[in-house]
């Protein structure tokens, strides 16, 4: 079915993309909810990043490392907590859409912070356990090797410098992080609701 010519939506080029991440980005640009910002899709499932030009336009995605523990919520007060207090089950990466904004973080490490209350940022991939192996998981094509961080998304070096950093340098963006328990009609009922008026199989 042809899309109604007065609506635009996301060009991903020629970039894999997931139904969910395809028909939430549709929504953002169609709606025009990331207010002209940069703006960004996080695919949890897919363990997969998309920065995009306030156009719509792809400017380019990486795999990247998320929560250990699958869920779309982080726990209450979890951002004000010693790292070492967050217990496994509460290690998850929260779903939902955030105003995203350049800053620092305790260790001093220039980040993006997605839910600074959360304590839950972008940032370059850290390296510091070896038996982690955190650059094989970004390299892994098994989704489950992602599944590391406190929360965090961790993203290779190169990509944070070169695509993120300049698209939120001393400015605010958009962050969408697609849900991998909740529904997509549940967080992002818009969306659901634009691809089923388009004729599309709504995401799930």
């Amino acid at each position: 079915m042809q899309f109604a010519p007065s609506l635009r939506f996301a060009d991903f080029g020629e970039e894999p993309a997931s139904d969910e991440a395809r028909q939430v980005a549709n929504w953002v640009v169609a709606s025009g909810d990331n207010r002209r910002l940069f703006f960004v899709i996080l695919d949890k499932i897919n363990t997969k990043v998309f920065v995009f030009e306030p156009s719509g336009k792809l400017r380019s995605a990486t795999p990247v490392l998320i929560g250990a523990a699958r869920g779309d919520d982080s726990v209450t007060g979890i951002g004000g907590r010693p790292i070492a207090q967050v217990e496994p089950h509460e290690r998850t990466t929260p779903a939902g859409r955030f105003m995203g904004e350049p800053g620092r973080n305790t260790l001093g490490e220039d980040v993006v912070w997605v839910d600074y209350d959360a304590a839950v940022s972008m940032h370059r991939v850290r390296t510091l356990e070896p038996s982690e192996r955190r650059l094989e998981r970004l390299a892994s094509e098994d989704t489950s090797d992602n599944r590391i961080s406190y929360g965090c998304i961790n993203m290779p070096v190169a990509f944070f410098e070169n695509v993120l950093k300049p698209a939120f340098n001393a400015s605010y963006g958009v962050i969408y992080v697609l849900p991998e328990v909740k529904s997509i009609a549940e967080v992002f009922p818009a969306a659901h609701q634009l691809a089923a008026r388009q004729g599309l199989k709504p995401a799930t």
